[in-house]
C-alpha cells in the first residue's frame, strides 16, 4: 500500500542466545526494521541479533523498562510491536495485533492470553500467583477507567508510535507494560485485545521472579490509581 505505515518490531533481550536468531526471522515478515534492545548480554545474543538483520542498541542497564523506552525513542516505525526473545509468543499474531490500529479503531492492542490461552498456566505455584496477581491488576484497571481488558501485563503488543512518546512513561523495570496501559487510558487513547496464544519459554530462564518482583506491580498499580 502506498504510504502504508511503517512498523518497527522491538525485541528486549538479555541472554537470550538459544533462540534470538529464530525469533528474528520469524518477525522479519511483518517488520520494516527490528530492533532488539539488549541488556548487556554475556552469552552472545547482540551479535547473533545482528547477525540475523536486526539493528541492535544497548540499553542503560537500568532495567526491561528503561530499555523499551529507549526503544520508542530510537525506533523509526509509524506503529511499534514489542515481542518477548524467548518465543513464547506467536509471531503469526502481529497482523492481528497490528489491525485494529491500521483500521483506526485503537491506539494501543494488548496480546491476551486469557482470549487466545496459554501454555504457562500449569499448575505450579509461580505461575499460579502470576495468574492471580495479573487478574487483580487488570480488574483494578477496568473499574478505574470503565474499561473491559483480560490482559493487561501481556508484553506483546502494539502501539502508534506517536502515542508511545507522549504517555512520558517512566517506568524502569517489568511494570512498563502496566504503565503503558494506564497512562493510555488517563490520555484517552483507546486499548483494546486481540486473542494471542502464548506458548512454553523455548529456551533459557525467565528474567521475572514472581516473588522478589511483586512489589513493582502493586506499588505501580497504587501510582496508576492515585493518579501519578
Amino acid at each position: 500500500m502506498k504510504n502504508a505505515p511503517t512498523v518497527t518490531i522491538v525485541i528486549p533481550t538479555k541472554n537470550e542466545a538459544g533462540g534470538i536468531a529464530s525469533v528474528i526471522q520469524s518477525v522479519k515478515p511483518y517488520a520494516d526494521e527490528v530492533l532488539v534492545i539488549d541488556g548487556h548480554s554475556t552469552d552472545g545474543t547482540a551479535e547473533l541479533a545482528r547477525q540475523a538483520g536486526a539493528r541492535v542498541i544497548q540499553d542503560n542497564g537500568r532495567g526491561k523498562g528503561a530499555g523499551l523506552r529507549l526503544a520508542i525513542a530510537e525506533a523509526p516505525g509509524d506503529i511499534l510491536v514489542f515481542i518477548d526473545a524467548d518465543g513464547s509468543h506467536d509471531p503469526a499474531s502481529i497482523p492481528a495485533l497490528l489491525a485494529p490500529i491500521l483500521q483506526d479503531q485503537a491506539d494501543l492492542v494488548i496480546g491476551s492470553r486469557h482470549r487466545g490461552g496459554s501454555d504457562e498456566w500449569h499448575g505450579d505455584l509461580d505461575n499460579y500467583l502470576r495468574s492471580v496477581g495479573g487478574g487483580i491488576i487488570t480488574i483494578a484497571i477496568n473499574y478505574r477507567w470503565n474499561v473491559r481488558i483480560t490482559d493487561a501485563l501481556n508484553g506483546f503488543r502494539a502501539i502508534r508510535k506517536p502515542v508511545a512518546s507522549a504517555l512520558g512513561l517512566t517506568a524502569n523495570d517489568f511494570d512498563i507494560e502496566q504503565q503503558m496501559v494506564t497512562r493510555c487510558l488517563r490520555k484517552g487513547f483507546r486499548v483494546t485485545e486481540v486473542a494471542s496464544h502464548e506458548y512454553l519459554r523455548k529456551w533459557g530462564h525467565s528474567k521475572l521472579p514472581t516473588y522478589r518482583r511483586g512489589y513493582l506491580f502493586l506499588g505501580r498499580l497504587f501510582l496508576d490509581l492515585v493518579g501519578f
